[in-house]
This record gives C-alpha cells, structure tokens and sequence, in this order.
C-alpha cells in the first residue's frame, strides 16, 4: 500500500543532487528520529496529538533548478523528466502515503522527511513545489510543499506524508485525488487561494478558441501511459494562459510578505515597458515580477520573500546590475 522509493532518495543523496536548507548537509534534526528499521512502513505507533491542527504548507516562491532533484532519472526501467519551469499542472488519480520507515531519511532534495510535516512525493512536478490536494470523496482540501520523488506504483500519482494523508482521512490506504500545482503568478497575487483542484480541472478541459486551434501536449515524463487508473493528466498546454499586464494588475491582492519595489507609473506603458525591460535583462528575477494597481498607481514589484533581509539582498543585486533604485515594502 505504500510506496517503495527508498532507492531514489538515498541515490540522489549519495551523488549531492541537493542539501538542505541552511547549509546543514542533510543531518537529520534532532527532533526527527531515525527511520524505523523493521523494513515495514506505516503509522508511527505513538503519534502526537493534534495532528489534523497542523497548518497547511504556506506557498511562497522558491526558485526552480534545472538540476539536482529536476535532472531526469529512471526507476525501474522508467525514465522520468521532471518539470524545471514554473508552469501549471492539473491532474487526477491515486494518492498513497508514506511514514514511519522513511521519518528522518534524505528525500530527494536533500531535506530529511518529516511524517508530521505537511509534505508530499511527486514523480515529475518541479521540487520544491507547491500543490493543492483535495479528496473528493470528502472535499477536504490541503497544502502540501513536494520535496520529495514517488510513488512509482502504477496509477499512483503522488505520494502524501503522514499527516496530509490523516488531514484528508485517507490513511485507510490508496485513494482518488485531485492535485493542482500552484504556480508563482498564482503565489505572487494570491490567486491561488480562490480557486480550487476541481474549478482549475474544469477550465482546463473547456478549450479556448486559442486553445482549440492547438493540439495539447503532455508532460514528459507524467507516465500517463502507465498509470491507466488516472482519470485525467492535463499537461502545460492545456492549463498556460497568457496573462498581460493589465489582467496580472487587475488580479487578487498581492500576498503577504516583503515586496522589492521597482518603480511606480500613473500610466501604463511605463509599467509595462519597465517589466519588460527586467524580464529580458534579469531572467532570474522574470518569475518574480508583477504589476499591481494600488492608489492610481501601477507598481511594478517582485516577490513576495519571507523576511525583509531576503528581499534586501535581491534589492542590492537589482540595484548593482539594473541601475534602479528599489525599495523593500512589507505587505500584511
């Protein structure tokens, strides 16, 4: 019932794909013990309580690398091509969950696995990630981080830790989900938080005039052809949407968070000529950036970071190579 990916992530551990957060080596925290070493997985046998209070994951932009746990891999004679952009991902099929035999092992990132933290597996979506996780069967609805690769059981298409499996009651084994990666526009504006696995399925599978002219592609590496029980894989070409300024503007309020502010128009070709203009000259920063309509002013910002320092240091970068004069805003 539950996965068996121990191989992947000790493998991409002993070659370096990634290290932990901080610099720590991937040494394991002490409040995370070793992994059960019985060979079987399954609940912990005394779990703290109140688990189902645990917060979800809390979406913020981290960058994607082509490489470390995004390099394709194979597994059991199946290669996998993870996604290395931010782009939006939508699919339907089976959930399973991990715990006990894996707590404080390396996950694909490099960072040990939690069974209380809110995390999942994924074989193909960029780590780290954010995806949304809903159990139809119930409607509840989760957060989750992917720091991890799995399952690698047919038909499965993630794989829940043991706490996000006990937030959607699924921990009595596999069972259908809804998965929605939640893109950094969607971070950045906030969108996300208006628009559920179900809604973003549908739209995705009522073609614009744009989109019926195109022939839709699948993701490498989704393994759709082997997981017939998947209801539905929508790829990147059926979910992107081209979004102009004027739409990114008048979208859902910025999140929360620390903000590098990079210049503010009364009109709208100055906005849009500044945004394009760092999009070309600064493509780490493109993911980032946004327009924001605040106070009759469109406000070209890039963000949101979790702590002031961090936005500081990229204000100092952009500063140095774009010969502006940023300025860092705390959004509550």
């Amino acid at each position: 019932m539950w996965r068996a990916a121990l191989t992947l992530t000790a493998a991409l551990w002993l070659v370096g794909c990634a290290s932990t957060p901080g610099g720590s080596g991937g040494s394991v925290p002490a409040s995370i013990p070793a992994a059960d070493n019985t060979g079987r997985d399954g609940p912990p046998a005394a779990p703290p309580p109140h688990l189902a209070d645990v917060p979800d994951a809390e979406p913020r932009v981290e960058t994607i690398k082509p490489r470390g746990a995004n390099k394709p891999y194979e597994i059991a004679g199946q290669r996998y091509e993870p996604m290395a952009a931010d782009l939006p991902y939508s699919e339907r099929g089976l959930a399973s969950w991990y715990g006990r035999r894996f707590h404080g092992l390396p996950t694909a990132s490099g960072e040990p696995y939690d069974m209380y933290a809110m995390t999942a597996a994924h074989p193909t979506l960029p780590i780290p990630s954010y995806a949304r996780v809903r159990n139809p069967a119930n409607g509840r609805e989760i957060v989750v981080r992917v720091n991890d690769r799995g399952p690698f059981h047919g038909g499965r298409i993630i794989d829940l830790s043991y706490t996000a499996a006990l937030k959607l009651d699924l921990l009595r084994g596999v069972a259908p989900v809804e998965v929605e990666r939640l893109t950094h526009d969607a971070i950045r504006t906030g969108a996300w938080r208006q628009q559920t696995p179900a809604q973003a399925l549908a739209a995705a599978t009522t073609p614009t005039p744009a989109a019926a002219a195109a022939t839709p592609t699948q993701p490498v590496g989704s393994g759709a052809a082997a997981t017939p029980a998947a209801a539905a894989v929508l790829g990147p070409a059926s979910l992107a949407t081209v979004e102009t300024p004027d739409a990114k503007a008048a979208a859902a309020t910025p999140a929360r968070g620390f903000w590098v502010q990079l210049g503010a128009f009364r009109q709208r070709d100055g906005a849009d000529r500044l945004h394009q203009r760092l999009s070309s000259d600064l493509s780490w920063l493109a993911p980032l950036l946004a327009i924001f309509s605040d106070r009759d002013l469109l406000r070209v910002q890039a963000g949101p970071y979790a702590d002031r320092a961090e936005a500081s240091l990229v204000a100092q970068r952009v500063r140095a190579a774009a010969s502006l004069a940023p300025v860092v805003i705390e959004r509550r």
